[in-house]
């Protein structure tokens, strides 16, 4: 049997900390590897040029000393590197979004690292192709982000498996809403495949992730979202029920602001 080539992954961050960790998380990894790293924008630019060919996907933060991200970017673009990147970013990045959008990067992922998210995103970069017909999808990039916000809104937590099926599950379901009458035969099996999971894995730990935010979320956006369901007294939302209200809830947003536009 073949041996799967391994991603090489450039990482770009002011936080040796934060690289630290990566590299202890990746250092088994059947198939992502930290190759090197860098820990501001000048020597990054440097890394970049002088191993163009030693790294698959670039991980950049934006935020550095000496030189930022967008001077990583704008250097790459000069030089006619074409490397996928996934840009790391906080939750209240929008502006920034669409200024780093024009370098047609591939994700961007929201800091602290969900490493799961972050392990997916490095993978699905690697089998990205660039071409001259490439844009990023900067509508699907903030409808992520807008996700990410309302599920910790909704007191999802971050470091349990249903909230990573909860999210998956809410942009499928915002991207394809005919399969509304089919979470059980369309979308969990979807979610369970982008997961190496099963279908009644992720079942459960929905309804667990459902179960914990629905005593600690923020009552007044649990009230906007759900109306009058929000009551302890009453059963809380079904899978699908908190899957499709969220999601129509993020379409409404969506269409009100480009409206707005």
């Amino acid at each position: 049997m073949k041996e799967e080539k391994q991603i090489r992954l450039l990482v770009v961050d002011d936080n040796e900390s934060l690289i630290g960790m990566l590299k202890e998380y990746f250092c088994d990894h059947e198939k992502i590897s930290i190759v090197k790293e860098a820990y501001n924008g000048l020597d990054a630019v440097k890394v970049i040029e002088n191993n163009k060919d030693a790294f698959d996907v670039l991980l950049l933060d934006l935020i550095m000393p000496k030189k930022d991200g967008i001077y990583v970017l704008e250097q790459m673009k000069k030089k006619e590197i074409e490397k996928p990147v996934i840009i790391g970013t906080s939750f209240n990045a929008d502006e920034t979004i669409a200024r780093v959008s024009k370098f047609n990067p591939k994700h961007f992922v929201l800091k602290p690292f969900d490493m799961v998210d972050l392990e997916n995103k490095i993978l699905d970069a690697a089998s990205f192709k660039l071409d001259s017909n490439t844009k990023i999808n900067i509508y699907h990039n903030n409808l992520e982000i807008s996700v990410t916000k309302l599920l910790h809104g909704l007191g999802v937590p971050s470091h349990i498996k249903g909230y990573q099926y909860i999210r998956e599950g809410v942009m499928l379901m915002y991207e394809k809403p005919d399969i509304v009458g089919a979470i059980t035969k369309e979308l969990y099996p979807e979610i369970a495949n982008r997961f190496d999971t099963t279908v009644s894995r992720v079942e459960r730990a929905i309804r667990h992730a459902i179960e914990v935010s629905w005593n600690r979320g923020d009552i007044d956006l649990m009230e906007e979202i759900f109306g009058h369901s929000v009551d302890y007294d009453r059963a809380k939302p079904t899978n699908s029920e908190f899957i499709v209200t969220v999601s129509d809830k993020l379409r409404l947003e969506f269409n009100n602001a480009k409206q707005r536009n």
